[in-house]
């Protein structure tokens, strides 16, 4: 038996629990969401796999992997992407590397989410002073560039992987709880809210029942499209030096470290930056579908 919904909620949250199954299937469907599935399963397999793909440690310094002269060696038949400066394996470390931007993105992101829904629903539903102090605040952490505070927290704290992918969530919270906030404080104002209210419903039954639920879809959507912001953001920390720090493989640090070779050795930047690009497209194209697929309103919208 179908529950019945009422007729004022919003398109994606009328969406039937046995349909959820069909938005699989609409993504699969698009071209460039199954792109993006596609190259995320890759990279995905590539950083599991990767002690069995490759035979080499990340931070092995082979005696053949540089030239007579010292000079890092291009792909060949051995080394498929090259060596480095120091004659490491290059695939490995791109293999490895992804470990590093798979983990912060999903932990960084998933931190700045939850902060970000935290504080947008508190604000959205209770509005007043509560709902005023948390979004100047929120204004206040916008008004900086991200890029520059994230310099700043990872200047004071010692760079370690998690030191690093907590510094990207304080720094990527507010697009997600300006957004939240917004669709929350129009929520509130739902005549099914108020129905809540007025037969004694307590503000977390409201809150956890009613009103998360509904907010669920735009949670994915932005979860999704905040992976490639926190991959990119982790390789600009990690180029400018102050992110995961060597010998640890990250794709930002092997550019790094070789970029001096840039014009002599090309495919010790290209190769990374490739990945980088690659994995930040991927998850863009996700959400978008996403986007399209739970929320038709916003078809388009950037």
């Amino acid at each position: 038996m179908t529950t019945p919904i009422a007729p004022d909620l919003p398109a994606a949250a009328r969406m039937p629990v046995k349909s959820r199954a069909g938005v699989w299937r609409r993504l699969v469907k698009r071209r460039l969401a199954l792109l993006g599935l596609f190259i995320v399963a890759i990279v995905l397999a590539g950083a599991i796999l990767a002690p069995w793909l490759t035979g080499y440690d990340p931070n092995e310094q082979m005696f053949d992997g540089l030239t007579l002269e010292g000079s890092p060696l291009p792909p060949d038949a051995k080394f498929w992407l090259g060596t480095d400066l120091l004659g490491r394996d290059l695939l490995t470390r791109i293999l490895y590397g992804a470990r590093t931007s798979l983990i912060i993105g999903i932990a960084a992101n998933g931190v700045a989410l939850l902060i970000g829904t935290l504080v947008g629903v508190t604000a959205g539903y209770f509005r007043g002073w509560i709902g005023s102090a948390l979004m100047r605040f929120t204004d206040l952490m916008m008004a900086f560039p991200a890029l520059l505070l994230a310099i700043c927290l990872a200047a004071v704290f010692e760079p370690s992987l998690w030191i690093v992918a907590l510094v990207i969530a304080l720094v990527n919270w507010v697009q997600t709880a300006r957004v939240i906030y917004t669709e929350t404080s129009s929520l509130a104002e739902r005549e099914f809210i108020d129905a809540e209210r007025t037969i004694g419903a307590s503000a977390p039954r409201i809150l956890f029942r009613h009103v998360l639920p509904h907010l669920l879809p735009t949670i994915i959507v932005w979860g999704t499209l905040g992976i490639s912001t926190t991959v990119l953001l982790e390789a600009t920390l990690s180029f400018l030096g102050i992110g995961v720090q060597p010998p640890t493989a990250s794709w930002g640090n092997i550019i790094f470290e070789n970029q001096t070779y840039f014009q002599a050795a090309p495919w010790l930047v290209f190769f990374p930056g490739a990945a980088i690009l690659a994995l930040a497209l991927a998850f863009n194209l996700i959400g978008d579908a996403l986007r399209d697929i739970l929320d038709p309103t916003q078809r388009g919208r950037a």
